[in-house]
């Protein structure tokens, strides 16, 4: 699966390539209790919330995992076009989504 090269360009030098289809990775993470509370004791001070920052590098990390297995499952050999997407739902959870285009190599 870590084979599936992942791209945030339209097109991959020297590759010719057929769209396969939308492939997409997506996670929702929270921080338990304690967590949240020292959280919300540093936004009181301010600064970088770094529980809240590993949340995040974890979240992406997890979206582009299911996203290289969605595109594995698909029979993909790439993925061009990746983008991410996040937000947050309620008060301590967020998501991540992972999404771009499926493509299969061209053998000649």
């Amino acid at each position: 699966m870590a084979d599936i090269l992942v791209s945030t360009t339209e097109h991959i030098p020297g590759q010719d390539y057929e769209i396969i289809g939308e492939v997409f990775g997506l996670t929702t993470q929270s921080k338990n209790v304690v967590r949240n509370i020292g959280a919300g004791l540093k936004n009181i001070v301010g600064g970088e919330i770094k529980d809240y920052t590993k949340m995040m590098v974890e979240a992406r990390d997890v979206a582009i995992q299911r996203l290289r297995q969605n595109a594995v499952d698909m029979g993909a050999d790439a993925v061009v076009m990746m983008r991410f997407d996040s937000g947050s739902i309620g008060a301590d959870m967020q998501s991540v989504a992972a999404y771009g285009t499926a493509v299969k190599f061209k053998t000649e």
